[in-house]
């Protein structure tokens, strides 16, 4: 736990408390934190059965849930849908005509589509899908930006029963082959372009790359943003003319509550990214609770996420979530910054946004911009104001509560891919404590343990686990189970996060890092194993390491370090093309911000490399002991 002692040390030391406003306070869904905590405590069965009647089901379900770890079912028996539940389910208590969604984009004119207009839009697309033969339990990869046809197509897969993998649109030709390879897909949907900061990017041609030569993909289905492009062969399909004819109406189809939705990759230790599997019942209580509960949004609220739909944020509470309590939200696809530094806040003010979730990474840009980018415009309608996706350092939260909310509430929350909502969070009705994230959610029980499983007094640092099951998280890895039931270890006592945490004596939790080797760039979770298996694959590198080293915005950037083959010699161009070559095979997010090449790499005697001296190296760290160094 060394690399955060005076982190834990800083914390203890702290004693700022941040006070929601009155109107926060009076507003929240959640008044008595501690009595809704011990409500679950006191009967899970009832909690859980009053959390799931607020959806639809076909069918009842015969049992709360089932656990036999590392296996665990919920809502057993019951038969259910995602997209009914997001979409009928609205229109039946009369919220047909309420707008589900504005779209804006630095390229496309704004747009908004009702309710009822969703509905339209996802069943022509599931039709179409149908059309193709595409039925429950086939996979299709969607590679495609932040906008209403990548979300109505997610949709669309939900109501038939095909299992969606998203692959974030920034991500490389191999990353995108890899997922398509490990799900087994049949189809894959795209753009053929999106467009940041004024530019246009040409996705298609990373689809290309990623589909050549595999058989098993039986149709590209293209949705074409650019007039120019072309489709090459019999399998590409244009999107809009196989939806445009196709009826307006398509029946969602009766599922069982414990039925795969949708593959999600993310990367772990290991250069194989791992296909976290969520199913239909748990994800949509636990998404459904959350949202109202948690994140404070419901019917009369307009919520508005800055992710991605590549990512389980996008999944649970752009594409999900917000639909299933039946607010309005706002999408825009394009960077925070551009055309200018006051876009997000102008969209703020546009649209009326009353709750509200980034990542750190962004506060700290708009930290960078300057407190004067957001004074021209009305940010009254704010009321709460979410991060996560990476640990929220207290100069950035309180410059937040300070500077972008006028009278409302700025509020931490942690999660992962893995469990699809949140496990901690600071709520509505209790105190901020900068560089805490908050306080569990009912279900979820933790412990801080050391490497022997042994529990951890407050105050003091070890790993996070969790010691049992929610309704929402994972129930398998896609093709491997025994890497799913890795993550459940007897002897620590549960689920292990891989992330280091520590409690205070009110129970507050801070997470502080990952304890293994994952990097987190910008909220986004890059494995070590991931980028060093891109270098090597370049014919100049032999071996490869890489670390994470601070970066002021990023939270973590990547640097990497390269032993070429003999003959080889290295070179500024040399290193740039190796950046350039990790950006083409895993995507930007994962370009690393340098390349040193080097005679050799420091490894112990057994072989291993330490990238601990690395990254001690790097920083100019005490080094610590090296005497398992081979030389």
């Amino acid at each position: 736990m060394s690399g955060h002692d005076d982190v834990i040390e800083k914390l203890a030391r702290s004693t700022v408390r941040l006070q929601p406003p009155k109107r926060v306070r009076d507003a929240a869904k959640v008044q008595d934190y501690d009595g809704w905590y011990e409500s679950w405590e006191a009967d899970p069965d009832a909690f859980w059965k009053d959390a799931a009647e607020s959806l639809h089901w076909f069918e009842p379900w015969l049992r709360t849930s089932e656990i036999a770890l590392p296996q665990h079912q919920w809502f057993v028996g019951g038969k259910t849908n995602l997209s009914y539940n997001c979409l009928e389910r609205n229109i039946e208590r009369g919220l047909g005509d309420k707008v589900a969604l504005h779209y804006e984009s630095e390229h496309d004119p704004s747009r908004a589509f009702t309710y009822r207009e969703v509905l339209t839009e996802v069943s022509r697309i599931a039709c179409a899908l149908r059309s193709l033969g595409v039925g429950k339990g086939d996979r299709v990869v969607i590679y495609m930006p932040l906008g209403p046809m990548g979300i109505f197509v997610m949709q669309a897969c939900a109501r038939i029963g095909a299992i969606h993998s998203v692959v974030y649109a920034g991500m490389g030709a191999g990353a995108l082959r890899q997922r398509i390879e490990d799900c087994g897909a049949r189809v894959v949907v795209c753009s053929d372009a999106t467009y940041r900061r004024g530019k246009t990017v040409n996705l298609k041609s990373i689809v290309d790359d990623a589909v050549a030569g595999l058989d098993g993909v039986e149709h590209v289905l293209v949705h074409k943003r650019e007039s120019a492009t072309v489709l090459q062969s019999n399998r590409e399909v244009d999107l809009e003319a196989l939806v445009s004819p196709q009826p307006d109406e398509c029946e969602a189809e009766v599922l069982d509550a414990e039925d795969v939705a949708f593959i999600l990759y993310t990367s772990g230790t290991t250069g194989k990214p791992k296909g976290v599997v969520h199913v239909h019942g748990g994800f949509a209580v636990g998404v459904h609770l959350l949202m109202r509960n948690y994140f404070d949004t419901g019917e009369e609220d307009v919520w508005w996420s800055t992710s991605d739909i590549g990512w389980i944020v996008g999944h649970a509470y752009i594409c999900y979530g917000p639909m299933l309590v039946g607010c309005t939200q706002v999408i825009r696809e394009g960077t925070p910054d551009y055309p200018d530094s006051s876009v997000v806040w102008q969209t703020v003010a546009k649209h009326g946004v009353t709750t509200m979730f980034t990542a750190p990474t962004t506060v700290r840009m708009f930290m960078r911009m300057g407190a004067e980018s957001l004074e021209p415009h009305d940010r009254s309608s704010l009321r709460m104001f979410y991060c996560a996706g990476e640990p929220f350092n207290p100069e950035a939260w309180t410059w937040a509560q300070e500077n972008i909310v006028e009278d409302g509430f700025v509020a931490d929350n942690y999660w992962q891919t893995e469990i699809a909502s949140p496990m901690l969070g600071t709520f509505a009705c209790m105190d901020a404590k900068p560089g805490f994230v908050g306080k569990p959610m009912p279900g979820v029980r933790l412990k801080v343990v050391d490497h022997e499983g042994e529990s951890m007094d407050a105050g003091e640092g070890g790993a996070l686990v969790m010691e049992q099951p929610v309704p929402w998280m994972m129930r398998s890895v896609w093709n491997d189970p025994d890497r799913y039931a890795s993550y459940w270890n007897r002897q620590l006592g549960g689920y292990v996060t891989g992330d280091i945490a520590v409690r205070d004596g009110e129970g507050y939790w801070a997470v502080l890092g990952r304890s293994d080797d994952v990097l987190n760039v910008s909220g986004h979770r890059i494995g070590t194993a991931d980028v060093e298996s891109a270098l090597i694959e370049h014919d100049a590198v032999v071996e490869a390491a890489v670390i994470g080293i601070p970066d002021e915005l990023k939270g973590e950037a990547i640097k990497g370090f390269v032993v070429l083959h003999q003959g080889r010699h290295g070179s500024a161009d040399l290193e740039a093309e190796l950046k350039h070559h990790v950006r083409h095979v895993l995507g930007p997010i994962a370009q690393p911000a340098g390349v040193s090449i080097l005679d050799s790499l420091p490894k112990t005697r057994s072989g291993k490399i330490m990238r601990r001296l690395l990254k001690a190296r790097e920083l100019g760290l005490d080094e610590g002991d090296t005497s398992t160094l081979e030389d």
